[in-house]
Parts: C-alpha cells; sequence; structure tokens
C-alpha cells in the first residue's frame, strides 16, 4: 500500500533548487594539471561538472642531479594555470581551491615554486601530504559511485605516486600513498624502445617492492569474509579501460564511469605493451597524446597491485582528487554535514539534479515514483522476484520519465531515452542508466520490441525482463496520477494465483472524485501489463460496488 512506503532515500520528497555556488578546484599532479569548475546545489546538496581543463605539463620530469623542478616545466604550468584562471572567471567561479601533490612535495624548490604562483597569479595552491591526498581521492570517489556500506579498495596511479585506500562508505579504514607513478617510473627505468626484457623485469619487481607495505596495510584492514571490489580513478587507468573498450566494443562508450575490465586483459595488455615501441604505442586506438609515454609503467603498477590485493577485476570511477577536494571544500563550509549522508545518497540526488535540470514536476514525479515503489513491493515475489537494485533503477525511471518534455512535448518518451541515457547519473554502471533510460522510454506508447535500437542495447536477457517487466509496472503508475493533482491516495494489490487475477483496489482522496480520467488511462494501459505477467487485472475504486475494468 503507498502509504506503507517507508521513509528510504527513494521516497524523499523532492526540494527545489534556491541557490547555486560554482567553485572551481585545481589538481597540479605529477603528469598534469587539472581543473574541474562545478555548480553546487546545497539544497540536495549535489555538483554538477560545468568545466573541465587539461594540460600536459610533467612536473615529475624533475633535474636528475637536483631534484629540482626545472625552469621550463615551472614555466610552463604558470602558463596553463594563468589560463585555467580565465576558464573559471568565465565561469563565473566565485573561487578557485588549488592542490599540489608529489613531485611539488619532494622537489627542494617546491616552496619557492608555490610562492611565485601566488606572487604572479595571486593563487594559493596548498601542498599536500600523501594521505591527505588518499583522503580526497576517496571523497571524491564517494561522490560519483556508491558503495552500498561494502567495503572497497581505491587505487589512484599518479604520475609520481599511487594511493591505495580501504572504505565502506564510512570513514576510510586505510589511507597509503606509494612512491610508485607512471612519469616516475618511466623517467627511472625505461631507457630502451621497446623496452627491453631486463629492464621489464626490474620495473616489475621494483613496483612489486614497493607496494607492498601499502597492500598489507589494506588487506590488514580486511575483515573475515570480506570481498572489496577494486576501483580504479585517475588517468593510467581511464586509458586502460579505454584502449580495452575501444577493442572490444568497437566503440568508445560514452563514459568511462562504471566500465570494468579483468587482471587477464591487463596482463595481455601489458605483455603487448612491451614489445611495441613508443611509436606504436601512440597509435593504439583511444591512446590520448602524451600518455603513450608512461602507458606501460602505469599498466605495471596496476597489475602488481592487482595480484598482491588478489582481486581479478577493476571498475573505473570517473571521480577522483579533484572532485574530492570540492568535496572537502563542501564539508568545511557546511554544505554537507557529513560525509555518511554525502555518500549515502549519490543515485538519489545525481537522479535530483537531473530532475532539476529538465524542469520536471517533481511533486508529480515523486507521486508517480511512490506508486511505482507500492505497485512494485505488493508483487514482489508474486508476479516477479526482482530485487533492491532493480527497485532503485525503477524509482529514478519514474522520477525522470517526463525529462523528455524539456525537448518537445511529440514522442517526449523518445526524447527521455535519450537525455537519461546521456545524461550525467552518478553512482550507476553504464548498463543501469540504459536500464534506466529504456525503463523511461517505455513508459507510454509501445511496450518495449527487439526492432528498436534502444531495446537491442541491452545485450543481456535478463536486463530486457527487468525492462518489459518494470515499465510496464510504471505504465499503471503513470495511469494512476493522470490528473497529475494527487487524486489516487493509495492502491491495495491482491493476487488470486488460482484465477491468475490481480486485484486492484484505489482509495481517492475525496470521496466524491469519480476519478474517471484514472480508471480510463488504466483500462487504456494495463494490456501491457496483463501480457507481461500473464494476468488479468481487475480495478475497483473504493466506494463502487463493482466498478471493475
Amino acid at each position: 500500500m503507498l502509504n506503507l512506503v517507508s521513509a528510504s532515500w527513494e521516497s524523499i520528497k523532492s526540494r527545489p533548487v534556491k541557490q547555486n555556488r560554482i567553485i572551481a578546484a585545481i589538481d597540479m599532479g605529477t603528469n598534469s594539471l587539472h581543473m574541474v569548475v562545478v555548480k553546487i546545489d546545497p539544497t540536495l546538496p549535489s555538483f554538477r561538472i560545468i568545466a573541465k581543463e587539461k594540460e600536459t605539463v610533467r612536473l615529475g620530469n624533475r633535474d636528475l642531479a637536483t631534484g629540482e623542478l626545472k625552469p621550463e616545466v615551472i614555466d610552463k604550468a604558470i602558463t596553463a594555470l594563468r589560463r585555467f584562471q580565465e576558464v573559471a572567471k568565465t565561469a563565473n567561479a566565485e573561487t578557485i581551491i588549488a592542490v599540489a601533490t608529489s613531485a611539488v612535495r619532494e622537489s627542494p624548490n617546491g616552496q619557492d615554486f608555490l610562492q611565485r604562483i601566488e606572487d604572479e597569479l595571486g593563487l594559493s595552491v596548498d601542498l599536500i601530504s600523501g594521505q591527505e591526498e588518499a583522503r580526497r581521492i576517496y571523497l571524491g570517489v564517494l561522490s560519483g559511485m556508491e558503495f552500498d556500506n561494502k567495503p572497497h579498495i581505491v587505487i589512484d596511479i599518479g604520475g609520481g605516486s599511487t594511493e591505495l585506500i580501504l572504505g565502506d562508505s564510512q570513514e576510510a579504514r586505510s589511507l597509503t600513498s606509494t612512491k610508485v607513478g607512471a612519469v616516475r617510473l618511466t623517467s627511472e627505468f625505461i631507457h630502451s624502445d621497446p623496452m627491453s626484457d631486463a629492464e621489464f623485469k626490474y620495473l616489475q619487481a621494483y613496483t612489486r617492492g614497493m607496494l607492498e607495505r601499502s597492500v598489507e596495510d589494506v588487506l590488514a584492514n580486511i575483515e573475515l569474509g570480506e570481498s572489496p571490489r577494486l576501483v580504479g580513478t585517475s588517468g593510467t587507468i581511464e586509458t586502460l579501460a579505454m584502449i580495452h573498450a575501444r577493442e572490444n566494443l568497437e566503440i568508445a562508450p560514452s563514459t568511462l564511469n562504471g566500465y570494468q575490465f579483468s587482471l587477464k586483459d591487463l596482463q595481455n595488455w601489458v605483455y603487448r605493451l612491451r614489445k611495441m615501441t613508443n611509436s606504436e604505442i601512440s597509435n593504439i586506438p583511444g591512446m590520448p597524446d602524451k600518455r603513450s609515454e608512461v602507458i606501460l609503467a602505469g599498466a605495471v603498477i596496476l597489475q602488481e597491485a592487482m595480484s598482491l590485493l588478489g582481486v581479478d577485476s577493476v571498475t573505473v570511477c570517473g571521480r577522483a582528487l579533484r572532485e574530492g577536494v570540492i568535496v572537502d571544500w563542501m564539508l568545511s563550509h557546511g554544505l554537507i554535514e557529513d560525509r555518511l549522508r554525502y555518500q549515502g545518497s549519490v543515485r538519489q540526488r545525481s537522479v535530483l539534479k537531473q530532475a532539476d535540470k529538465y524542469h520536471i514536476d517533481l511533486e508529480h514525479s515523486d507521486r508517480v515514483a511512490l506508486f511505482a515503489l507500492s505497485l512494485f513491493d505488493q508483487t514482489q515475489e508474486i508476479l516477479h522476484n526482482w530485487g533492491v537494485n532493480e527497485r532503485q533503477l525503477l524509482w529514478a525511471a519514474a522520477i525522470l520519465h517526463n525529462c523528455g518534455h524539456y525537448i518537445s512535448h511529440s514522442s517526449h518518451h523518445k526524447h527521455s531515452y535519450y537525455l537519461v541515457r546521456n545524461g550525467e547519473l552518478l553512482g550507476y554502471t553504464e548498463t543501469e542508466i540504459e536500464i534506466i533510460a529504456n525503463l523511461a522510454r517505455y513508459h507510454r506508447k509501445s511496450q518495449p520490441k527487439k526492432k528498436h535500437e534502444n531495446y537491442r542495447n541491452l545485450l543481456s536477457k535478463t536486463h530486457r525482463q527487468i525492462v518489459s517487466q518494470l515499465s510496464a509496472i510504471l505504465r499503471l503508475a503513470v495511469a494512476l496520477e493522470r490528473r497529475q493533482i494527487g487524486a489516487i491516495a493509495r492502491v491495495e494489490c491482491n493476487y488470486n494465483s488460482n484465477s491468475q487475477q490481480l486485484q486492484m483496489l484505489l482509495f481517492p482522496c475525496q470521496l466524491d472524485d469519480d476519478c474517471a480520467l484514472e480508471l480510463w488511462s488504466l483500462d487504456y494501459k494495463k494490456p501491457v501489463f496483463e501480457d507481461e505477467f500473464k494476468v488479468k487485472l481487475e480495478v475497483n475504486l473504493k466506494g463502487s460496488p463493482v466498478n471493475k475494468i
């Protein structure tokens, strides 16, 4: 029954946006300088990335004799930072938060470099420790991926260091940073083209030895019976995911967030890369400019870490240190009560952000979502056996089903598919986003058909079944809210297995309301539901003696 739906994250009432703040975050890494500009919605709270910038500067390419940052590299970095400032200013950012990591941290002239930045640009840069870097990476990953209070290991391979983190949505259990990075190892150990067998064996042994202490710390904090998932962030892992996807899917995925590849796949790529020249590596489809020079060392770091951790796959998260800097700023400015609240509803906040973006009537969508969840719960283990995750996908689709009106009323269900599929839904895998988009697509008009390209995009029979069955439920939920005024207060369902009949009793908000339009809409939409679940649907309005449909 609708009024018995628990007050979970799916059923929390949405709130309209009242205020937005724009800030920028810069990560001065060993390999590249990155900036994100975000719009913060403090009422949810969440943020949306509105601009990104990157410049490969190679701060890690330091003077071999002194260990200092080279003058030409410093000049290039300051030029890049000046450009970043202009971009942030154009985007109306109220402040820029900047952090520097291992390359600057380890350079004798690192502090002088930061002082010059402040003198010339008026930009204050925080120099952070390896563990603080790990903490902020953890916050960044939490802002973009659902952990469900289960343990996850995060690996971030940078140019000069690798961070390994163990956490489960709460305070991190282990925060480690090791001085092995793609740029650092390339400059120290790779001197031939292609790499010699002797160099490779030494690189592999050195990397393994350096990572052992961090891995031991992580493993020591894993409790008996836990099997943490490995999450990978930043350039090396994103590049490996991209070249893997290009080769296996023959297309570049719209987002790498949630993309997964195995240790076996990685080992195969390491073997291939070590036999290639720099020129051959640079021509691999999906290989970014300048990443080819350091990708082998980065791949070896990931391979050795996965082997030591005993994990057989890695899942990509598109958020890391830069986004963690944003979250940390939000925490320190009182925009988030604590990181648990922030992480606990990554999916919910992301969906509501999209709803706001496309001007969805949230009161109407909330009612549709509550009806959908009520029908889901009352028919669970009777007509279907879907669980918590599928319930959450149904909620997301119910909230966003009408977003296509943002483009046009005509065929708005098809526009809804496009907007959901190409929107920035965080905390979901590519497959889950495809399912949500398809559910929104089929809330009206034609039921799912194999000739539809969007339906064919679901490669698994199980995923197609989720869409077929849950979209049939969503259709009824939309019908129950036909006038968009909250005419129906709640619904009770009873199933007769002998007659294979589902009885649906509607309770109107107003006793004198005959709910004729809702009843008509249910009559119009029920054939898809009946066909999908092989039942006969009988609808009665409370107060009407025999109001069969």
